[in-house]
């Protein structure tokens, strides 16, 4: 069993920031990857950035240095997503999900509001 569990959404401005955590527990101590992902109103969910377990770090382009997605170097299976200057497109529900082989686990979600 593993419970995927995520904070830090909110309101903020546009250009404001906001950091997102991500704590993964249970049965599988290693995971090969965790990231974000999110889905606005009306649309499909989409990914935002991952990191691998060797470190790697992959983002869509629309957050392109503007979100940076690390790992906690203390607590295993932690992820954080820091979202710098917020523009209302960013706005939507933010997911975060762990991987394993072929399997994937997930949160409910944090709301994310950006306001113009």
């Amino acid at each position: 069993q593993v419970q995927v569990v995520e904070s830090g959404g909110g309101l903020v401005q546009a250009g404001g920031s906001l950091r997102l955590s991500c704590a993964a527990s249970g049965t599988i101590i290693n995971f090969n990857a965790m990231g974000w992902y999110r889905q606005a109103p009306g649309k499909s969910r989409e990914l935002v950035a991952l990191i691998y377990i060797g470190g790697d770090t992959t983002y869509t382009a629309s957050v392109k240095g503007r979100f940076t997605i690390s790992r906690d170097n203390v607590k295993k299976n932690t992820v954080y997503l820091q979202m710098n200057s917020l523009k209302s497109e960013d706005t939507g529900r933010y997911y975060c999900a762990a991987v394993v082989g072929t399997r994937d686990f997930w949160g409910q979600g944090t709301q994310v509001t950006v306001s113009s």
